[in-house]
């Protein structure tokens, strides 16, 4: 039989490369498992750290000593009572009677949120609206825009639904998908774009002779040239899109088409 070999001297760990090591953290022993649900019961942890031990005993704090305001000094004369009582810290001289304007960083701001979007709203998709004139369409969603809105189209020529935007808790995004990756939408189709214009009623429509000054009127709305354009830009990406589908006549009937409910119906049940 051989004899034992010798142990080999255990290696001092080499010092790490980037300075003094870390301690490493370890992982809590009642830790989430998922959905809420923790490791140890609420009962099973109160045996674990042994609070039984501590229930009805009462710690009091030592009383601190309480450190002087005022510091008695002796003053001369007869009629001066002898002693004196002086604030050991002054009291302040001046008093403001607003507070101070802070300034605050506006890097927080409303417009530099960022914006998050359902994953099953992507570019495609179709969506059904659920509020404002043209609520109950289906629609394609083409883009979103920098605040966060949808920006969706009919197409006009299906339901007559144009380009406008939409906030996403008004919509829902259904499984059917219009593949838009050839399509690319134009920079200037913004939120300035879609902004209103705040005239005056009064100022933009001019009154003829003769009429009620106190009636308010409102001016029509007319869509620019430049509106027309990008409507039809827009509209004829989504129907070359949807042309080269196998179920483009289905899928045609599907957008012109509105949503509703029948009896028996519910929404948290259908599979959109």
């Amino acid at each position: 039989m051989a004899p034992p070999q010798p142990k080999a001297a255990a290696k001092a760990p080499a010092a790490p490369a980037g300075g003094v090591q870390k301690a490493k953290v370890g992982k809590p022993r009642n830790y989430d498992l998922g959905n809420g649900i923790v490791r140890f019961s609420k009962t099973k942890m109160f045996h674990k750290k042994a609070k039984y031990k501590f229930i009805g005993k009462k710690h009091p704090k030592a009383p601190k000593d309480k450190k002087p305001a005022v510091v008695v000094k002796p003053i001369g004369g007869e009629k001066n009572g002898g002693t004196r009582k002086v604030l050991l810290h002054r009291r302040k001289s001046f008093y403001p009677t607003q507070d101070k304007i802070r300034t605050r960083s506006h890097h927080k701001t409303f417009s530099k949120h960022v914006r998050r979007t359902r994953p099953s709203l992507t570019v495609g998709t179709v969506c059904i609206l659920l509020a404002g004139r043209h609520a109950g369409k289906r629609v394609v969603l083409v883009g979103v825009l920098p605040s966060g809105l949808l920006l969706v189209t009919g197409p006009f020529a299906f339901n007559s639904c144009p380009l406008r935007r939409i906030p996403q808790r008004y919509v829902i995004g259904t499984s059917t998908k219009v593949d838009l990756s050839d399509f690319k939408l134009p920079a200037h189709l913004d939120d300035t774009y879609f902004k209103k214009n705040k005239k005056s009623t009064k100022r933009s429509v001019k009154r003829k002779e003769g009429e009620d000054i106190f009636v308010t009127k409102k001016e029509k709305y007319v869509p620019s040239e430049q509106r027309k354009a990008d409507q039809k830009l827009v509209d004829e990406a989504v129907i070359k899109a949807i042309g080269k589908r196998s179920d483009k006549k289905i899928l045609r009937g599907y957008l012109k088409s509105a949503f509703g409910l029948r009896s028996s119906q519910y929404p948290h049940r259908l599979h959109f």
